[in-house]
């Protein structure tokens, strides 16, 4: 083997490169070992067409927590985030509704479609942010691991007594949020289909499943514990693309003596009488350390990566049956002209241009589309969430000319009848493009370029398995302490020294940072070397 490291981090991701950082401020002599050429997994901008450059996978920013950015003094750095003037935009046939910009201004479109729903919007995201504040709380915090001994039972006291100190409206809520479907739950509050449809399409984002599925309202909920420049729930824009994060996460490691390998994707974990020993490259390089972290998703680590003969046959099968899949279709394109829509007009940067446009009208609209991908592949009518970050952001294409992220659901990560995305990739991009077209008339002909990214290529370039951008489904029994299954919630992996530092570990998905200093917190606490930073 080469020279020994305390510890490895499999991927390069932003949480990767989280807990590459808490572990070398402690002191120890860490490597990331990243498959691709350039750092930052799913969150990195990339050139797609000469001149035009995009966040290739994650496009939006929101629930980076706090802590991490101050700890790896992003905005010290360079790091700059510009935050919409409202979150949304949905156009539908005849009209549209925006969503964000203060509650006054909601209200008062919301009184377009309901007066009801307008005087119910306060009370409702009071309910929310009450919850929201209790995922906040609980995101940097280690989930107490089932059969872990007193140390769980004082983690689980120590968690439930936010949830047990709210009164029983607040529990209501939570109990609505984690078991219910989005429909019902939002049927509970308001009235209007276009307004229900506003908030619903939350629990859509990354979810290979209906509003109607039980337990989707969690997702709706994980998608507003974020903030942005201490703005509660607000979502932004990362200047220079979300390559920006961890181009300046990976500065921050350097700095503290971390080795950064590209182009060195790992083969296997080596697991020598029952404890990791290091890892063995594609090209046959052998790495030791004793300490090993993966920011790699469950189903990837442990049905690629590590031996079914290291793990017990029924942890191995768990593993088998972990979900993951997100039906998520990514796609940048370049742009001659700003879209034009239909009802309302303008070709100029105006205020819908640099929000959310999503084209999901209504529930209905949501569960055809997940009916629809899982009888024939794709949906007919997909849902779309359209981002052109050079409305406030010229340094990311020519002058005059614009890029747009279109993030499109729900695609089967595996179509049916043994077809291939390989074979079908462009005839689903192109309905994606035709499904805009119908409410920006000059779209498809404004299109100079695109960049495709069906489920098969997510996993291919990301090792995102499924074309999962949560690394694994976000349902009730894959969550919290059962993250990625029940007795090894807590980060580690039932190997000793191999941890779980990506977004398959709690909190879940989306750029948070939150598992990687989870998981940095425990690497620590087996060997003693608790930073200050965790004092």
């Amino acid at each position: 083997m080469t020279k020994q490291y305390d510890a490895l981090i499999i991927g390069g991701g932003h949480n990767g490169l989280v807990c590459a950082f808490y572990l070398a401020h402690a002191g120890l002599k860490v490597r990331i070992l990243e498959r691709r050429h350039v750092i930052g997994g799913a969150a990195v901008t990339e050139e797609f067409h000469p001149g035009f450059r995009n966040s290739t996978a994650s496009y939006t920013v929101s629930l980076l927590r706090p802590k991490v950015i101050k700890d790896m003094r992003l905005h010290e750095r360079g790091w700059r985030i510009i935050e919409r003037t409202i979150s949304n935009f949905f156009p539908h046939e005849g009209g549209y509704l925006k969503l964000g910009g203060g509650q006054a201004r909601t209200r008062a479109e919301f009184a377009r479609y309901s007066q009801k729903d307008a005087d119910t919007f306060p009370k409702y995201e009071e309910a929310l942010e009450r919850v929201a504040e209790v995922l906040r709380d609980m995101a940097l915090k280690t989930p107490p691991n089932a059969g872990g001994g007193l140390r769980a039972l004082i983690a689980a006291a120590a968690q439930g007594r936010r949830l047990a100190s709210m009164d029983i409206e607040a529990q209501r809520d939570v109990m609505d949020l984690f078991v219910k479907s989005a429909r019902s739950f939002l049927d509970s509050w308001y009235e209007n289909e276009y307004v229900k449809a506003a908030f619903g399409f939350d629990a859509v984002v990354g979810n290979y499943a209906s509003p109607d599925t039980p337990g989707s309202a969690y997702v709706l909920v994980h998608h507003v514990f974020g903030e942005v420049n201490g703005k509660k729930g607000a979502w932004g824009h990362s200047v220079g693309g979300m390559g920006a994060i961890t181009r300046y996460m990976a500065e921050a490691c350097e700095e503290l003596g971390v080795e950064i390998s590209l182009e060195a994707p790992v083969a296997k974990v080596l697991v020598d009488g029952g404890k990791v020993s290091g890892v063995k490259l594609e090209s046959g390089e052998e790495i030791a350390a004793s300490i090993v972290a993966s920011n790699a998703g469950p189903a990837l680590l442990f049905r690629q990566l590590v031996d079914r003969a290291d793990m017990t046959p029924e942890f191995a099968r768990r593993m088998d049956n972990f979900k993951a899949g997100s039906g998520t279709f990514r796609m940048n394109v370049a742009l001659s002209e700003l879209p034009d829509f239909a009802v309302l007009p303008g070709r100029q940067v105006a205020e819908h241009h640099t929000c959310g446009i999503i084209i999901s009208p209504t529930l209905d609209y949501m569960d055809k589309a997940f009916t629809d991908a899982k009888a024939l592949g794709w949906s007919k009518e997909p849902i779309v969430e359209m981002k052109i970050p050079t409305s406030i952001d010229d340094s990311l294409a020519p002058e005059g000319r614009h890029i747009a992220s279109l993030f499109c659901q729900q695609f089967a990560p595996v179509l049916p009848d043994g077809r291939s995305w390989d074979d079908e990739r462009e005839a689903a991009a192109d309905l994606i493009v035709d499904t805009v077209t119908r409410h920006a008339p000059n779209f498809k002909a404004s299109i100079i370029a695109r960049q495709i990214h069906s489920p098969l290529d997510l996993e291919r370039k990301f090792g995102l398995i499924g074309g999962d951008i949560m690394h694994g489904h976000m349902s009730l029994d894959q969550l919290w302490a059962a993250r990625p299954v029940l007795g090894h919630g807590d980060y580690r992996a039932p190997i000793k020294g191999l941890y779980m530092c990506g977004a398959g570990a709690h909190p879940g998905g989306g750029v948070t940072g939150a598992p990687g200093h989870n998981a940095a917190h425990e690497i620590l606490r087996d060997h003693s070397v608790l930073g200050r930073l965790f004092a």
